[in-house]
């Protein structure tokens, strides 16, 4: 009774204070006013053992969305949201899952090495009525982070860092993987498009699972791949952008673009595909580069047909300054605005684009050339430290050939295996041409491995015969090349003894003259 008696007596002194400092504040001057409502902070504070940190949904740049704040939310929907009571939906950007996220003005606690931490999500109206111009002006969207002060420096040091690297990781996670494509120099417009780069969403089914290639191969790439992703800190080390080249070359439809696909599947990565031909010089190169972001494959397939960048080109253009020096006093013709448009990228440039010091901008990037003669390129553009591996992608063989089967026709051992192993291993056929043998359709409207094998086989067998008939054509080719050659050169021998005889006698009929 005593007890109930002072909390009543306490309850009554602080109801009679809060009806006189209501009374008085409105003869107290403003200033008095803010001083002693500073001082009524102090005071609290010193009773409080609580702190708390405020992230706010838009920093200093009004126009874009704080990182931290992003990472924030996306860390608290993947390790906190089951605890909490409201919670939102919505279909994030970009993003291939459904997002749940904690509701505005809610609660939810976090334990982190023993530690509990409180989370809330607050929205704070703006009071000034006035139009605005970008998101976020009118109503402000933050997170506060609530924790006893004996635990400040374990929560700025160690948890917020920590929170940023398992929200950036979720996001990766979650993310719709895009194809990217280079818009043309002539057509970008900077205050029209935000980036030289546009996209579609990347869902190419391809995996080292249904790739047609020998099992050790592809675990040796696999491998590759994987201590790549890895080595972050080694590659710091060593002091080495953290990058990796791959060159895959290769005859047409041996599964480069397929490869691609499947290393982008592997890592989780996005594909920015460069058109060298819509690259106007070394300076939208690098401006290029630059737009690209972490955890990304950067491909120029068929290098070797995009633009000249052969050593062949340094003499055909010794000889066209020659000619031109020639021609100096000529008068000069109006230029070709088509020749105008021409990309001027050099091969210096595109050296420097892979491992140049622009290339140690960002890191965890993959560059990736494909070509069908690797022959035709320059020999600074694939060695090693650049391409620091290239990749054969060879004609089907047997290994091949039963992942093939097991994709197309779910078959594993069929008795038609010993003669397809033989011819394989005869006759070059790309997978891509095998796998059109494995695909027709039966009047039953269904996949009839023995019709679909006899047909590959019937395809081979005429595979061979055609190669055996242009190697035979080749052969009479030259041989009738030699003989012309042979002949040729015997006219030219008796041609030159018949001016010989000629000579010799004319000779000795100036002698008798004289």
């Amino acid at each position: 009774a005593m007890m109930v008696e002072r909390w009543a007596g306490f309850g009554s002194a602080m109801a009679t204070v809060i009806f006189l400092w209501s009374v008085v504040q409105n003869y107290v001057p403003p200033t008095f006013r803010l001083y002693l409502t500073a001082w009524a902070a102090k005071v609290a504070a010193c009773f409080n053992p609580y702190l708390q940190i405020t992230i706010s949904e838009y920093g200093a740049e009004r126009f874009q969305r704080s990182d931290f704040f992003l990472a924030v939310e996306a860390y608290l929907s993947d390790a906190c949201a089951r605890r909490a009571r409201k919670l939102k939906a919505e279909l994030v950007k970009d993003s291939k899952n459904l997002r749940v996220t904690v509701d505005d003005h809610e609660e939810v606690t976090d334990d982190f090495s023993g530690t509990t931490i409180w989370w809330y999500a607050s929205k704070r109206q703006s009071k000034a009525q006035v139009i605005t111009f970008y998101p976020g002006e009118d109503e402000r969207r933050f997170y506060k982070v609530v924790f006893h002060r004996r635990h400040r420096d374990l929560v700025v040091d160690s948890y917020l860092p920590f929170v940023l690297g398992e929200g950036r990781a979720v996001t990766v996670k979650n993310r719709q993987r895009r194809l990217f494509t280079n818009n043309a120099s002539r057509n970008w417009n900077p205050y029209r498009s935000k980036s030289v780069w546009s996209h579609v969403p990347f869902e190419h089914p391809a995996t080292f699972d249904t790739l047609a290639m020998h099992p050790d191969e592809k675990e040796a790439i696999v491998d590759d791949l994987m201590a790549f992703q890895e080595s972050k800190d080694y590659y710091a080390k060593v002091g080495k952008a953290w990058k990796r080249g791959y060159l895959l070359y290769g005859p047409p439809g041996t599964g480069k673009s397929t490869m691609i696909a499947a290393m982008a599947n592997f890592l989780d990565y996005d594909v920015y595909d460069l058109e060298l031909t819509a690259v106007k010089n070394n300076t939208e190169l690098r401006k290029l580069f630059i737009e690209t972001t972490g955890k990304s494959i950067i491909v120029i397939e068929d290098i070797d047909c995009s633009i000249d960048l052969t050593g062949k080109r340094r003499k055909d253009k010794k000889a066209s300054s020659d000619k031109d020096s020639d021609d100096d006093d000529k008068p000069k013709l109006p230029m070709d605005p088509e020749k105008d448009d021409a990309t001027k990228v050099t091969l210096s440039g595109l050296l420097n684009f892979i491992d140049g010091l622009w290339s140690a901008c960002g890191g965890e990037r993959i560059i990736i050339f494909t070509t069908n003669h690797k022959e035709k390129l320059d020999p600074a553009l694939i060695r090693r430290g650049r391409m620091d591996k290239h990749i054969e992608m060879s004609y089907c063989r047997f290994e091949g050939f039963k992942v093939l089967a097991k994709n197309y026709l779910d078959v594993i051992e069929h008795e038609l295996f010993g003669e397809i192993q033989r011819l394989l291993e005869e006759t070059d056929m790309s997978p891509a041409d095998v796998a059109e043998n494995l695909m027709p359709m039966s009047k039953k409207k269904k996949r009839d491995p023995d019709l679909c094998f006899s047909g590959l086989i019937e395809a081979l067998k005429q595979a061979k015969e055609d190669a055996a008939a242009k190697e035979d054509a080749v052969a009479a080719k030259a041989k009738e090349e030699e003989e012309a050659k042979e002949i040729k050169e015997r006219e030219a021998k008796k041609d030159e003894g018949k001016d010989k005889t000629s000579g010799e006698a004319n000779g000795d009929i100036k002698q008798g003259d004289k």
